[in-house]
């Protein structure tokens, strides 16, 4: 569980290298030299693979690599990390793209999909995933949209889902006497709530919000944008739309509860919160998968639930990441790349893979596993964020400039939360801001 934290924490910083691939000018083009143009299911082939993780999670793909290559004797897959950690695998990604060396497969933050395909070296296995052997309706919506990212091909497979859900302290709401939150809950029954429980003689706040301005600060007001018809970008993305009735509305919400309220801790620091939380000095926080290593290790009384919802809709925001392919015009090295990242990412697999190490599983056949069974007994609450994943039904843009916008929105969002400014100026500022960046991006 701990591993996947360590991955979140630092996504702000993951979105600004993102703007490296598109720097680098990359054309559409392969490898290099040209590999088998026909495909030999027992020629013998090496299969490059970075795996973009620590230690601990490293020694698990070994294994289950080892184990594909002794049921694959002709197949030889080489895993490493492939850098020191998982934020600079882009720029590694693009330097070997221009030094033509570059791997077969790489795990990838999902932020990074359009450029990636961009870059003219990914693979397009979409003939090959729809073989309803593959299940591939099994993987949540939005992860399946982030492999698609332009929805013209599909780069690689879902590698890690998580969504937003609704943490809530019980302790603090046992102390307020408020009936704890339900999936039924509506964004004024979380504002009522979150007035109650506040209790400036303690120090104590219903609800906590980020106002770093970083990503965290973003991302965590899209569910309320959506759920009220409103949309990040225009149809054809390459315009800012959230400074729609729609974003105006979601941040008023916010605004009324931090400034009129006075009921949210606004933390400029993305992670005072999270340990005000875990010392019962916060009563409701959204969050995700990561956070639950960190409240069992602090004996928090905590529980779960979905994210609160707007006329019977609970959209909520995911991040998921990818095994990206890469195609080195190599019919051969195609063929066991796919076979090998297939294998990996089907339901047996996984629990062995991102069920051990405590993520969220990539699969709904994954729901009522054994494996699944015993880490929800580990962190509870873990199968109501599984759950939750059917809401997470649109994912953030991984166009290039998207880091520009979410700075500039972030920023929007950090000053009216802090009683400066008015939504709706705000956000026509950030927009401006937002089509600019967009613009350069291109």
């Amino acid at each position: 569980m701990k591993q996947r934290r360590t991955f979140l924490v630092v996504r702000p910083l993951v979105l600004s290298a993102a703007a490296v691939l598109v720097a680098s000018g990359l054309t559409a083009c392969g490898s290099g030299g040209q590999g088998n143009t026909s495909l030999d299911k027992n020629a013998n082939v090496s299969i490059t693979m970075w795996t973009g993780q620590s230690e601990d999670a490293q020694k698990v793909l070994e294994k289950l690599a080892a184990e594909f290559e002794n049921a694959h004797p002709n197949v030889s897959i080489d895993a490493s990390p492939g850098a020191s950690s998982t934020e600079d695998l882009l720029q590694k990604l693009s330097a070997g793209f221009a030094g033509k060396s570059y791997p077969d497969i790489s795990y990838a933050y999902g932020s990074w999909a359009s450029q990636l395909e961009s870059s003219g070296r990914t693979l397009d296995i979409t003939d090959q995933v729809a073989d309803p052997e593959v299940r591939w309706d099994e993987f949540p919506e939005g992860a399946r949209a982030t492999v698609r990212p332009t929805g013209e091909k599909t780069i690689g497979f879902p590698a890690l889902v998580d969504n937003l859900s609704l943490l809530y302290d019980k302790t603090v709401f046992d102390a307020a006497g408020v009936p704890y939150p339900t999936d039924d809950w509506t964004w004024d029954d979380l504002r009522a709530a979150a007035k109650k429980i506040t209790n400036p003689a303690t120090n104590t706040y219903g609800y906590a919000y980020s106002v770093s301005g970083a990503e965290n600060t973003v991302w965590k007001m899209w569910p309320l944008l959506w759920q009220n018809g409103g949309e990040i970008l225009s149809e054809d993305r390459t315009r800012a739309a959230f400074d729609s009735e729609a974003g105006v509305k979601a941040l008023t919400f916010l605004r009324d509860m931090a400034v009129t309220d006075k009921s949210v801790y606004l933390d400029q620091t993305d992670t005072r919160y999270e340990q005000l939380f875990r010392n019962d000095r916060i009563g409701m926080m959204t969050s995700g998968p990561w956070m639950l290593f960190d409240l069992k290790t602090a004996k928090t009384k905590y529980g779960v639930t979905r994210l609160p919802g707007t006329n019977g809709d609970h959209q909520t925001a995911s991040a998921p990441d990818i095994w990206a392919l890469f195609d080195h015009k190599d019919k051969n090295r195609e063929y066991w790349a796919y076979e090998f990242t297939r294998w990996l990412t089907s339901a047996p697999q996984d629990e062995r893979w991102n069920v051990e190490i405590g993520n969220l599983p990539l699969r709904s056949s994954e729901a009522d596993s054994a494996a699944f069974a015993a880490q929800v007994k580990t962190y509870p609450g873990l199968d109501v964020m599984a759950a939750n994943g059917v809401n997470a039904k649109k994912v953030r843009p991984t166009v290039p400039g998207y880091v520009g916008l979410s700075e500039a929105i972030g920023e929007a969002i950090a000053e009216v939360l802090q009683g400066r400014g008015t939504p709706k100026k705000a956000l026509e500022k950030a927009a401006d801001k937002a089509d600019t960046a967009l613009e350069a991006a291109r």
